[in-house]
């Protein structure tokens, strides 16, 4: 039988049988004919589902919310969800998202466009795919000009600790010792924390499950020393992301003063994994 309207309050809302599915929802208008053209909407969808399959009314803003839904990272999304909006998602190609990514971030790196266009567009897209309701894609990446960083090495430490406060001492000590990621290291609490067994329960990351580390006497003594700072991650800036913070007494700058004494040069977070 067709949807039929039926009024609650002001609000009209649908109830019915389409294509042996009972339906129900709400209109969202008060608006009577706003609401049948949205009824005959939901209908003519919901035939056209039966008889040509889920991915010839699938959106990507549905399949977008799907994905919300299921607690997956989202900090990519808006921008996406943005472009593509009602676009049918069987009408987006592996070209046209590598388009996309072009015309979202035309000044930036490749590595920018993978990371922040590419990944999360597929990721979303196969996502629905895994219910059944389109096919999988696979997307070219763009090409990335690897480029040798320079790591983490015990001199470098030494010389960053002699300058900077005692957190970020302990910080650049943590992560050298036990190859923490930034946001693993940010995310320890003292909770985490057994002096007594001198370990620390590193916290499910997204590049491995929650794991204990052994701490060396060094990072140990250096820990210990903050003990009474809570919680442990507020002790240090975040100020950049991308590169060493510094100390607000200026200990730690990376700017060289010629007439000063010689400071480390500036690493990034990621350059602590990469250490030796």
């Amino acid at each position: 039988m067709p949807l039929k309207l039926y009024r609650r309050g002001q609000i009209w809302h649908y109830r019915g049988k389409v294509a042996g599915r009972y339906l129900r929802g709400s209109c969202e208008t008060a608006d009577k004919d706003t609401a049948s053209r949205k009824t005959a909407k939901i209908e003519s969808d919901e035939w056209k589902c039966h008889f040509d399959g889920p991915q010839s009314v699938l959106t990507f803003s549905q399949a977008s919310l799907m994905y919300r839904g299921a607690g997956k990272p989202t900090r990519f999304l808006d921008r996406i969800e943005d472009y593509w909006k009602d676009t049918l998602v069987k009408d987006i190609k592996p070209g046209s998202i590598r388009q996309m990514a072009m015309t979202m971030y035309p000044k930036a790196v490749n590595a920018t466009r993978n990371r922040q266009a590419i990944v999360p567009c597929q990721a979303v897209i196969n996502y629905a795919a895994e219910s059944d309701l389109c096919p999988f894609i696979r997307v070219k990446r763009f090409k990335i000009e690897k480029k040798i960083k320079a790591p983490f090495t015990l001199s470098w430490v030494n010389s960053f600790c002699e300058h900077a406060n005692p957190y970020l001492g302990a910080l650049a000590l943590f992560m050298f010792s036990t190859g923490a990621r930034i946001s693993e290291a940010l995310a320890v609490n003292w909770e985490h924390v057994d002096l007594q067994q001198r370990t620390i329960l590193i916290p499910k990351s997204k590049i491995s499950e929650q794991r204990i580390v052994h701490l060396p006497p060094r990072v140990l003594a250096a820990i210990a020393n903050l003990e009474g700072a809570e919680p442990l991650h507020l002790l240090v800036s975040h100020a950049r992301l991308n590169a060493w913070p510094v100390a607000e007494d200026d200990q730690a700058r990376r700017h060289q003063d010629p007439d000063g004494p010689q400071r480390p040069a500036w690493l990034r977070y990621h350059d602590a994994a990469q250490g030796d």
